[in-house]
This record gives C-alpha cells, structure tokens and sequence, in this order.
C-alpha cells in the first residue's frame, strides 16, 4: 500500500475536512484518510492512482500540495470508526440548527440565526460525505449541487433580511438568550472537533489549538460578543453586524460545495 502526505493550507474547519473527503471518496486507489486539522495535512493511504488524486485535491482549491509519498507497511486507519464519528458530529450540527434557528427567531437575533445557517451548513457538509459513500459521480455532484443551493438561497436571504433591519425599526434582540444559546453552541463545535480528532492520539495542547483556531469557534465567539455589546449598549447594531458577517462565510461555504458540482 502507498502512503501521501498532502499539505492542505486551507483545511481550517472540520467542515473543510469533509469537503476533502467526499472529494476522494468512490475512487477506487483510496483505501483511507487520516487528517491533521491543526498542521493541516492529510494522508492518503491508497493502491496507485497518485496523480488521480493529485487532481482531484487541487481542485477543490485549498490549496494542496504533494509533501511525500511512498510504500507503507502501516495499517490505515479504521474507516468504519471515522464514519460512526461523522454521524455523531452531523447529528450534533444539525440539532443546534435546529436550536439557534428557532431561538434566533425567538430572540429576534440575527447572530443566531446567521450561526444555525453555519452549523447547518457544517451539518450539510458531513452528510454529503457520508451519502456519498459509494455514490455515483454523477449523483455525487447532484447531491452537492442542491446542498450548495440551498445553502447560499438562505445565506441570500438572511443577509437581506439584515438590511431590512439595518435600514427599518425593529424591537431589541433579546440578549440574554443569545449569549446563552451561543455559549451552549461553542462548546457543541468543541465536542464536535474533539471528537473527530479524538482517535489520532494527538497531545491536548494540540487539539486545544485545533479547537480555537477553528472557522466555527470564531463564528460563536462573535456572536458572543455581540449579544455582550448589545447587552451594554442597547443597540441592535451588533447583532447586525455579526449576523452580516456570518451569512457572507456561509455564502463562502456554499461556493465551496458548488466547487463540487462542477
């Protein structure tokens, strides 16, 4: 069996990761994968096909490139495992969709809203790799052409209804309820990443770092402080303006998947 070491350096969020690996996932050279988020790598274990998924990496563009290759007696990892893990982290992603549209609602926060649109937009990615599992090509890119749709249809939306709020009278976010939904949000996606990373043995400073450089964590973070910001100025402004932000990466998101579909 052969070993290569990609450096991605764009693969910063595990949503990333899965873009990856639906990518490689159906051809017949791969065997696994092992990724390593926060120095950004993965390795592929395959049968041939090297430059198959040279090509395949580069046009997700992220960025990839070839660090080493060679023959390996090292057993690839176990890809059942991984799978289970998948499942735990889209269930997880997509009940706090569930949880930050309804309470964004709720609240009246855009900043919820805007963040249940990036865990369903993580929620999404996971599923895709996971339906893709034995997937046609074909159907493949119909898959990721519907999710990406969808996806950057609500982001649209969302960021129109900003500025309808922006430029129209609308009552107080309820802050408390922002911030609390927030916090709970947060230490989901540090579940979420601990768990997709928790079987490589890897030191805890390092999933540490893996955890707070992360897309998704930032996001929450944001929100965070703008429902404090809300909360001591009395101003819907920064509701607003996180939410602007996050529907803009998860605009950015769905052009990614629609990468895909090309």
């Amino acid at each position: 069996m052969d070993r290569s070491l990609f450096q991605v350096p764009k693969m910063d969020c595990a949503a990333e990761e899965n873009l990856v690996r639906m990518q490689l996932d159906g051809m017949a050279a791969v065997k696994s994968l092992d990724f390593d988020l926060s120095a950004r790598k993965v390795t592929v274990y395959h049968e041939g096909g090297l430059g198959e998924i040279e090509n395949a990496l580069v046009q997700l563009g992220l960025g990839s490139k070839l660090v080493e290759t060679g023959e390996t007696d090292e057993a690839a990892p176990e890809t059942a495992q991984q799978r289970r893990l998948l499942w735990v982290v889209l269930l997880i992603n997509f009940s706090f969709f569930v949880l930050e549209m309804t309470t964004g609602f709720i609240s009246g926060s855009m900043g919820l809203v805007a963040d249940s649109l990036d865990m369903l937009a993580d929620a999404l990615v996971y599923g895709l790799s996971l339906l893709a599992v034995g997937a046609t090509v074909a159907r493949k890119k119909n898959v990721a052409r519907y999710s990406g749709y969808f996806q950057a249809t609500l982001a649209v939306l969302g960021f129109v209804e900003v500025l309808r709020r922006f430029f129209g009278v609308e009552a107080l976010p309820d802050f408390r309820t922002m911030i609390v939904v927030s916090v709970l949000a947060l230490i989901a996606n540090g579940v979420c990443l601990y768990l997709l990373q928790r079987s490589k043995d890897r030191e805890a400073h390092m999933q540490a770092s893996m955890i707070f450089t992360s897309n998704d964590v930032i996001i929450n973070l944001g929100v965070i402080t703008a429902g404090v910001l809300g909360l001591w100025l009395g101003s819907g402004i920064p509701d607003l303006v996180i939410g602007a932000i996050v529907f803009v990466i998860v605009t950015l998101g769905a052009v990614r998947i629609l990468r895909l579909a090309r």
